[in-house]
């Protein structure tokens, strides 16, 4: 119970601190460069998922060879 207490405050903590920085976000966002974050971390995150999958399917094909 203790843990998921502090869990809790640490969160609000983030979401505090996150409402701070909207100003950074709405200037990157009135400049269109808002578009260009999106962008490379969408290209991040996908490249970063279908590296995971071809690595889980050469360990699968690995495991069934044994």
């Amino acid at each position: 119970m203790k843990y998921l207490l502090v869990l809790f405050l640490l969160g609000i903590n983030q979401l505090s601190i996150a409402q701070e920085t909207v100003e950074m976000a709405d200037a990157m966002r009135a400049d269109g460069k808002i578009y260009v974050v999106v962008a490379v971390i969408s290209i991040i995150l996908t490249g970063l998922f279908v590296y995971l999958f071809t690595i889980d399917r050469k360990v699968s094909k690995l495991e069934k060879n044994n």
